[in-house]
């Protein structure tokens, strides 16, 4: 399924079970949980992978998918010792282990890839973060907010609710239109309306 945003097209690779939606968006494909089978097809416009957080839900064929398309892998400093800790990944609750690979870009703050700006959005790993395409006014929240309302668990290790709380803040002071979450379906329209959901729920004090 793929939407036309203005110039930036981002295409929708469904996550299935626990699995997490992956995203191309431009060359770049976000996060990488789906099965190489579903990437395969777009594997000649791939040229660089980007994982929004170190869980395993989000990086379970990273390794494959990399290879497949020849690209590099870039994910956060703070959450890429998760690419090989199985703790950190969470691997073990999936029955399965970390991915095992090094990351060949590690990402901070304000960095770019591609037109995409690197926001980092703590609280539901250190790592984690958000890319924001401002022109277009999409936004890929990975597991800090969701479409239905909702944001990332904290109670994970690394996890850090006031970190959270001020994650979803920021997000809220965005101007977006196109929201395309970890999990969940992406909305095309009114995206800062899904992040302000998520935001009065966080401060009810939702748990």
């Amino acid at each position: 399924m793929r939407f036309l945003l203005v110039c930036m097209p981002v295409t929708w690779i469904p996550g299935r079970g626990y699995t997490a939606n992956s995203y191309i968006a431009g060359t770049i494909l976000i996060d990488a949980g789906v099965l190489p089978s579903a990437v395969e097809p777009y594997r000649g416009m791939i040229e660089t992978i980007v994982l929004t957080h170190c869980h395993y839900d989000h990086t379970a064929h990273v390794a494959e998918i990399a290879q497949l398309c020849n690209a590099p892998v870039a994910i956060h400093s703070l959450d890429a010792p998760g690419l090989l800790e199985d703790h950190l990944s969470l691997s073990l609750h999936f029955g399965a282990r970390s991915p095992g690979i090094c990351a060949q870009r590690l990402l901070t703050e304000g960095d770019r890839i591609g037109p995409l700006r690197v926001l980092h959005t703590p609280g539901h790993t250190p790592g984690s973060i958000s890319l924001y395409l401002e022109e277009e006014k999409i936004l890929l929240s990975g597991d800090t907010v969701f479409t239905d309302g909702g944001f990332g668990r904290f109670d994970f290790p690394g996890g850090d609710r006031g970190a959270l709380g001020q994650s979803i803040e920021r997000l809220a002071a965005l101007d977006v239109e196109g929201l395309y979450p970890g999990h969940g379906n992406p909305v095309e329209h009114d995206g800062k309306m899904h992040i302000a959901a998520a935001r009065q729920l966080f401060r009810l004090g939702y748990v």
